[in-house]
């Protein structure tokens, strides 16, 4: 009464656990719901190390994405993006400049993709002159990168 099995979560289980993860639930609920369903694995040595060389995996994989990331960083901070755009009289826009048009700048000097929803712009840039944008690639990792929006005349 009341037996108990260890098991591997192959996928997260709401209320349980995440994927990887070890746990000890009763027995009719693991066999014949969890490793029934596919959920989980009765938790042996083997799975047990398949679930280790996975997490290794996952974790050599972060660490890789993160050391990308710290050099695409290195990169953008201090970036000078030129963004040119239509001028009427007093160095007013006609559009205005926006995070998708500084992205796409960035991107063309890297010669790498950059999200805009990474670029931090309080409001669409109106005016010709300088600006300093915050590219939010992580929580920790936010290169700041000048912004230079130009004037071209607009043809009447």
């Amino acid at each position: 009464m009341g037996d108990k099995m260890r098991v591997v979560l192959l996928q997260d289980v709401p209320g349980l656990g995440r994927v990887g993860e070890v746990k000890e639930v009763a027995d009719g609920y693991g066999r014949n719901f969890l490793v029934k369903r596919r959920l989980a694995e009765v938790a042996s040595a083997a799975s047990l190390r398949r679930v280790e060389e996975r997490q290794m995996a996952e974790k050599r994989r972060q660490m890789a994405a993160d050391a990308e990331l710290r050099n695409l960083a290195q990169t953008l901070d201090g970036l000078k993006v030129v963004v040119k755009a239509k001028v009427g009289t007093k160095g007013r826009l006609y559009g205005a400049i926006t995070s998708s048009d500084i992205a796409d700048g960035i991107s063309r000097m890297i010669g790498q993709q950059i999200d805009r929803k990474r670029i931090e712009l309080d409001e669409p840039v109106n005016q010709t002159g300088h600006y300093e944008v915050v590219v939010r690639l992580s929580k920790d990792l936010l290169p700041r990168v000048k912004v230079v929006v130009e004037g071209e005349n607009a043809q009447q």
